[in-house]
């Protein structure tokens, strides 16, 4: 695909296959629709100074020495981690409570999968929420696009898979991508669901985890779209606002 004279649009459909492809010839696009990305692009929208996202529980701890400037969220297996501020709900992510804050987060599937894609060109992250103005940006970049979906436990998921179809779909009529397998199927995934993408994410496991949980409410949310402009971008550490 790299040789191909233009660029190549991926799909990496869970981040146990991140190995396979050299990160660094990519913009990479992460993706967690329940509910890491779509509570960053939320939070970032909301006026958020910048989201420092971490792999393990005990690096968010850390920042809890380095002073109160920091709200310190963790979330394993859907539950906010005890002893933090909040979770991964984009309820906690309202300009009263994030605006002009640095948020620390840790989550189950999200923050790994941005971990694993650091030395990308670049890292953005999407959500049905930014979708449009994420899709309009790639279009401009004439760079290979690797959309990252983070699953579940290095697990496939029907709502990452389908949300990479939603952005193939916006790219792809430019004619201007060479496509994968797990991208035409990320398409083709998409293609039945966009009808009611609700009614179509309502089987899924992730979902239905959430829903034993009582965040039915979260799941709604996470599914709006372009409700939010801001696209988040991997700057050294932090995730910031794009400008």
């Amino acid at each position: 695909m790299e040789n191909s004279k233009s660029p190549s649009l991926e799909v990496c459909l869970t981040p146990a296959l991140l190995s396979l492809y050299n990160v660094e010839n990519y913009i990479v696009v992460i993706i967690d629709i329940f509910r890491a990305t779509s509570s960053i692009c939320y939070g970032i929208e909301n006026g958020a100074e910048a989201i420092i996202p971490v792999a393990q529980v005990e690096e968010c701890v850390a920042y809890r020495e380095k002073g109160t400037g920091y709200l310190l969220a963790a979330e394993r297996d859907g539950s906010v981690v005890d002893g933090f501020d909040f979770g991964n709900s984009p309820f906690s992510y309202t300009a009263e409570k994030v605006s002009g804050k640095t948020v620390v987060l840790t989550t189950t599937n999200g923050t790994q999968a941005l971990h694993l894609s650091r030395k990308a060109k670049k890292v953005v992250i999407g959500s049905f929420l930014n979708l449009t103005a994420l899709s309009n940006w790639l279009k401009v970049q004439n760079e290979n696009i690797l959309l990252v979906c983070a699953g579940w436990k290095n697990n496939f998921n029907l709502e990452d898979t389908a949300f990479a179809g939603a952005v193939i779909d916006q790219l792809k009529a430019s004619g201007q991508y060479t496509l994968d397998d797990p991208a035409i199927a990320a398409y083709d995934l998409y293609q039945l669901a966009k009808g009611d993408i609700p009614a179509y994410l309502s089987k899924t496991s992730h979902g239905e985890r959430m829903r034993k949980l009582g965040i039915e409410k979260d799941i709604a949310f996470c599914l709006n779209v372009d409700i939010t402009t801001a696209i988040p971008i991997l700057d050294g550490e932090k995730l910031v606002k794009l400008v």
